[in-house]
């Protein structure tokens, strides 16, 4: 490969993320020695669904509509899932090209129905880090519990 990017993340010290990308590079020495760094950057990542997720006709998804995962910053999952969910309830309110939907309509359907499916998601994966993200030993404890192929097997089985 020509190129490789790493994401970084923190709840816990988000001015220090700037040094937490060094130590990372630090950390990965020799096997990106002589490469030239491109960009370096850092944004939040949405942690709450957006506050208004349609406008008008445009609707948002994935990281835009604040679709990800507060413990571990996945996304990409619901990124697609929800983009499919989307388009699929504009195409359908559509009656094949005979009229464009309304905001209240991509509201009922699309929004309606990924909340439905997912909001109870969201809602543990909050209390679990309010919970567990608080210091550094519920940390650890977390990363304990998260080692049970039981614990990860449930959370495979919730994605799907």
């Amino acid at each position: 490969y020509d190129h490789v990017g790493v994401g970084t993340g923190t709840v816990v010290n988000r001015p220090a993320i700037k040094q937490y990308q060094k130590a990372i590079r630090d950390r990965a020495g020799e096997k990106i020695a002589g490469g030239k760094i491109i960009k370096v950057e850092a944004h939040p990542i949405p942690e709450h669904y957006r506050p208004r997720r349609v406008n008008g006709r445009m609707a948002l998804v994935g990281d835009a509509a604040g679709y990800v995962t507060k413990c571990s910053g996945e996304g990409i999952y619901f990124a697609a899932k929800s983009g499919r969910m989307a388009a699929e309830a504009i195409v359908k309110l559509m009656e094949g090209g005979k009229r464009l939907p309304t905001q209240e309509e991509i509201e009922r359907t699309y929004i309606a129905d990924y909340d439905k499916l997912y909001g109870p998601t969201y809602t543990v994966l909050d209390i679990l880090q309010k919970v567990f993200y608080s210091n550094n030993g519920a940390r650890e404890a977390f990363v304990e519990l998260c080692n049970s192929k039981y614990v990860q097997q449930v959370t495979f089985d919730s994605y799907l």
